[in-house]
């Protein structure tokens, strides 16, 4: 055997197959030297690098770590709708794993915000599938063109902290397959990320883990998976279920390979599939032996932190600003008030807590860039009461100001990876001391820090300007100085909807579950799907954001390019002098369907930077998958035939235009059988052939004659055939026979 060669699953025992589907430790594949297949390091970082300084010894450690650049987590970056962007991101996160002998980085992760309170949201992408996959897949793509593989995570349903380790989320299959599913399957078909990490929780009573129908049936066979599943850290609990389900890998290692081995011996497990399990751990070594191979390397740090500078930019929102309040001339006499402004919250907690190499707070950015400002912390970032003392400095500080720059937000004890939120509001001290500087000055912009929305209606009325900056990485004070002074226009659009109150978004009547499982009754209608379908008042909508610049869309029109898809144009104008980016989105708005589908959705988006004064025209293609929804009648993608309005704006609720397209549909077409309802038979291509078949035999006495009005159709239309006879007695029988009979000649 050649050193520069892996050997095949055939070159090893049954023990040392055993072997390679658990870890060596909390951090490390469990190698074996003698057959030349090493034990390489895999750690976090959904956002950066988390190398734990006690990874050495196979400890677990969330505070510890090697420095690595802190980039904005997906809470910001999902924000900035640049996939190129995202890319570049992944690259330098790629590097820095090279550095540091990382095999595997264990993220992103592109579980659904299904509820604002979600304690990690601000690791996830967006409440919207199709922008969270095609975000995401930047990092996958990013991160493996250096030779690193990624850990697509959590699969699936990991949408909420309370129970996880426990808890049924218990969902149709067509909310799997339209929300919960298709950022992954995107990123799989498009990336094929190397791993992927499997949740906690169980799916419809089954854990992720011991799922063959999630693992194999649907990531294999259905998406075309090439790469291992790896259990979250904790998750397996049955080894030899989970293998025969489609887990390659238990993380960390308990210790009971001899499980493995002792089922094998017996039948519960089948050679070929320990063998393909195996075999997936060893080409997961041989696809990272180049990039660990290298030796000596070392990123460059002020690279990768201006990629996280610019990222930051991109990742804020705008969104109020009344009276032009930002941007802040920088002669102005500035009051800045906020223990944030000082100590910046820049990431969330948990298992993605990383060690920057660089940290410059909003107020260090300012000394540095010689704009002098009044400071004043007002509170402090926990959750005790109010400090008197300090909100009666932060009034003082804000009487004689030109502008006040408030830094509001939640505390790192507001939410973290282990527990779910209990309220969208920012504490009260916070509120209480906005409106006490509201009192001495009314020109105040508020600076938000934050992992996921918080209420802004409560309180906004006491500000002219708001900018949500989420959490913005290690160059975060840097990147709100562009802003706010200036240097760049904000860009940034909401990927999650800000609703009025928590109470308006349709999954708290079923949040955060009982006695064991949560049931999404919400189907479909997650987000803006459920907010602009049934007409919610929402404080700020998904896909919303300012900017400094004015844009115009114009000459959308929309065309057929085959019988189930079409491409889009808009002209796209700049109508200021201040050269900034603006997003173009596309929503599909079904016509009449046969299901009950959202009003609108998400599938198309171009983020274009134009200087001012300048246009461009742009086209975006829609596939199939555009049109269609899950339907579990036929347990495929059905694209109906019809009308479908594409809309292009700015926001779910700004819509420039509407172009309509027609499409064939996909033809897809059920059997009609007795108990098919008289409605299924009038809609159907053969099946209504019949029905004027039938009317025309009862026309000429040949069979029972119905009654041919609008309430005796409606009254039909729910009605299988084989009950007509409960409408018109015995009589119906033969009305169902005939039909049965005429289809059967036609449907030849």
């Amino acid at each position: 055997m050649s050193g520069n060669t892996y050997p095949s699953v055939n070159d090893l025992t049954l023990e040392e197959k055993a072997s390679l589907t658990s870890g060596g430790d909390a951090w490390h594949l469990q190698g074996i030297e003698s057959k030349g297949i090493p034990g390489y390091m895999i750690t976090d970082g959904p956002h950066g690098l988390r190398k734990s300084l006690a990874s050495s010894t196979g400890e677990t450690d969330l505070n510890d770590s090697v420095p690595a650049t802190c980039f904005p987590p997906a809470a910001g970056l999902s924000s900035s709708w640049n996939p190129e962007l995202i890319h570049k991101v992944g690259e330098a996160m790629g590097e820095e794993c090279i550095q540091e002998k990382v095999a595997v980085i264990l993220g992103p992760g592109v579980n659904i915000k299904r509820n604002p309170l979600g304690g990690r949201c601000f690791e996830y992408w967006s409440e919207d599938p199709y922008l969270a996959g095609h975000e995401a897949v930047g990092i996958v793509a990013g991160v493996q063109s250096k030779g690193v593989g990624t850990s697509l995570k959590h699969f699936a349903a990991n949408n909420q902290e309370t129970d996880r380790l426990r808890i049924s989320a218990n969902i149709s299959q067509r909310a799997l397959r339209e929300i919960y599913f298709p950022a992954f399957e995107y990123i799989v078909k498009t990336a094929q990320p190397w791993t992927i990490m499997c949740s906690y929780n169980r799916i419809n009573g089954v854990h992720s883990a011991q799922n063959r129908w999630l693992l194999t049936d649907v990531l294999r066979d259905e998406w075309g998976f090439k790469g291992i599943v790896m259990s979250d850290w904790g998750a397996d609990h049955d080894r030899v279920a989970s293998l025969n389900a489609g887990l390659n890998l238990e993380m960390p290692p308990s210790y009971t390979d001899d499980q493995i081995v002792y089922a094998a011996r017996d039948g519960r497990i089948q050679p070929e599939q320990l063998d393909r399990m195996a075999q997936g751990m060893i080409d997961l070594a041989n696809k990272t032996r180049a990039a660990m191979s290298i030796d000596g390397y070392r990123f460059d740090v002020d690279a990768h932190d201006e990629v996280a500078h610019q990222a930051a930019v991109e990742s804020m929102v705008l969104l109020k600003n009344d009276d032009a309040i930002l941007p802040v001339a920088k002669d102005a006499k500035i009051a800045v008030i906020g223990e944030f402004a000082r100590t910046p919250r820049y990431q969330g907690g948990g298992s993605s807590h990383i060690t920057p190499t660089k940290m410059t707070s909003f107020l260090d950015t300012l000394t540095a860039r010689g704009v002098d400002a009044q400071f004043a912390p007002g509170f402090t970032l926990d959750l005790e009461p109010a400090d008197k003392a300090l909100e009666a400095e932060a009034v003082e500080t804000a009487k004689n100001a030109d502008v006040v720059l408030m830094f509001l937000g939640l505390p790192e004890a507001a939410e973290s990876e282990g527990f779910d939120r209990e309220t969208l509001d920012i504490p009260a001290k916070q509120i209480e001391l906005l409106e006490a500087v509201a009192a001495a000055n009314k020109n105040i912009a508020v600076v938000l820090s934050n992992g996921s929305v918080v209420s802004v209606a409560p309180w906004a009325a006491n500000a002219k300007g708001v900018l949500e900056s989420w959490l913005l990485g290690q160059a975060g004070g840097a990147a709100l100085a562009d802003v706010i002074f200036g240097e760049a226009s904000p860009s940034g659009k909401l990927a999650q909807s800000i609703p009025m109150s928590i109470n308006d978004d349709p999954s708290m009547i079923n949040w955060p579950g009982e006695e064991g499982h949560v049931d999404y009754g919400e189907g479909v209608f997650v987000g803006y799907r459920y907010y602009d379908t049934y007409g919610k008042a929402v404080d700020y909508p998904f896909g919303y954001g300012l900017s400094y610049a004015t844009f115009e869309l114009s000459g959308i029109k929309a065309e057929k390019t085959g019988a189930n898809t079409a491409r889009v144009s808009v002209t796209v104008a700049n109508t200021s002098d201040v050269d900034a980016a603006e997003t173009v989105q596309v929503y599909v708005a079904p016509g009449k369907a046969a299901v009950s589908r959202p009003r609108h959705e998400l599938k198309g988006f171009r983020k274009v930077f134009l200087k001012g004064g300048e246009s461009a025209e742009i086209s975006l293609d829609l596939d199939e998958r555009a049109f269609a929804y899950w339907s579990e009648k036929f347990d495929d993608w059905r694209v109906e035939a019809g009308e479908y309005g594409i809309e292009v704006g700015t926001s779910s609720r700004d819509i420039a235009g509407v172009a309509a397209v027609s499409l064939d549909g996909d033809g897809k077409a059920e059997p009609l059988t007795e108990w098919s309802t008289f409605g299924e038979w009038s809609c159907d291509p053969v099946g209504s052939k019949v029905v004027s078949a039938m009317y025309e035999a009862g026309g000429n006495g040949e069979l029972p004659k119905l009654p041919d009005n609008d309430m005796m159709r409606m009254f039909l239309n729910s009605t299988p055939i084989n009950s007509m006879s409960t409408i018109v007695g015995e009589g119906g029988k033969r009305i169902a026979a005939f039909m049965l009979d005429e289809y059967a000649k036609l449907a030849k």
